[in-house]
C-alpha cells in the first residue's frame, strides 16, 4: 500500500506527527484532510459537466454577434492645482 515502507516506518511517522500536533490537533487534522480528500474528489468528478457546459457557453457566445458598447467619455478636473491650495490654506488656519 504504502510501497518500500515498512510496518515500523508508519508507526515511527505517526509517533513523530503525534509529538509535533499534540494529541488534542489530531482529530482536528485528521477532519481537514478528510475534507480535502472528500473535496479533491468531488471536484474531480464534476470537473467534466462543468466543462461541457463552458464550452457550450463559449460557442453561444461565439455565434451570437458581437454588439458594440459606448463608450462614456472621460472628464478631466476643472483645475490640478485647486486640491492643492485647500490643504494649504487648511493648514495655516
Amino acid at each position: 500500500m504504502f510501497g518500500s515502507l515498512g510496518f515500523t516506518e508508519l508507526i515511527l511517522i505517526l509517533f513523530i506527527v503525534l509529538i509535533i500536533f499534540g494529541a488534542g490537533k489530531l482529530p482536528q487534522l485528521g477532519e481537514g484532510i478528510g475534507k480535502a480528500i472528500k473535496g479533491f474528489k468531488k471536484s474531480v468528478h464534476d470537473a467534466d459537466p462543468i466543462e461541457a457546459e463552458a464550452q457550450a457557453v463559449q460557442q453561444q457566445t461565439a455565434a451570437a454577434p458581437q454588439q458594440a458598447i459606448p463608450e462614456s467619455p472621460v472628464q478631466a478636473p476643472a483645475s490640478i492645482g485647486q486640491p492643492a491650495e485647500t490643504v494649504q490654506s487648511a493648514s495655516r488656519g
